[in-house]
């Protein structure tokens, strides 16, 4: 990544993003309160994580951002911890979404048992994008950090459109060499299905060596 010397540490493309443009956090977090001001649907994913939970399930809200869909999950009966690296997101999050624990942290770095929350989700979701966002070399690390955080019979759901520069067929190979197996493949969150044509992922996963 461009601006760094051998040894420092990596940043996401996010944090590329906000350091070239400081207000972008601030236009993100506003962008979506209008939304839903004006009715607009923002939780059509967070409606997905609740269908595949019993009341009370544990959720990882991985990437949160202003808490969208962890907010909405956790109205929904969920116990959610979200997680993302932007304090200006988190700070958002918790003003118009309390309840759930918002965390600060890097995704690639995860380690929630060390900040006193236990590891073992019924639910990661990663939405939004996230994935992209990520420094290309710490995919990897991420999908593997989400494998250590699932609970046995836990599942992850990751969404991400085409085009971002993470092919799908690398992030399924990413996703696999982090102890992760493919157990659905969809093209939207309401369900359409996957094909080769499709523009967007929705990939639900469970461990490995659980299957």
């Amino acid at each position: 990544m461009s601006g760094r010397t051998p040894g420092e540490r990596v940043f996401s493309q996010w944090e590329e993003i906000t350091a070239a443009n400081p207000a972008h956090s601030t236009w993100y977090v506003e962008r979506f309160r209008a939304m839903a001001a004006e009715g607009k649907d923002i939780v059509g994913e967070a409606r997905l994580i609740d269908a595949m939970l019993g009341r009370g399930g544990r959720v990882l809200d991985a990437g949160c951002g202003p808490g969208r869909l962890g907010g909405y999950l956790h109205k929904a009966g969920h116990v959610v911890v979200g997680v993302d690296l932007d304090p200006v997101l988190i700070a958002a999050a918790e003003e118009d979404y309390p309840g759930p624990t918002w965390l600060v942290g890097d995704l690639a770095e995860l380690d929630l048992p060390a900040r006193g929350v236990a590891a073992d989700f019924d639910v990661i979701v990663c939405a939004g994008n996230v994935m992209t966002f990520l420094a290309p070399s710490t995919r990897e690390a991420v999908l593997s950090g989400f494998a250590r955080h699932l609970a046995p019979t836990g599942r992850v759901v990751v969404g991400f459109g085409a085009g971002r520069e993470y092919e799908f067929p690398q992030f399924l190979d990413d996703a696999t060499a982090g102890g992760l197996a493919v157990d659905v493949l969809l093209s939207t969150w309401d369900l359409r299905p996957f094909t080769d044509d499709s523009e967007f992922l929705v990939a639900v996963l469970s461990l490995e060596d659980r299957r």
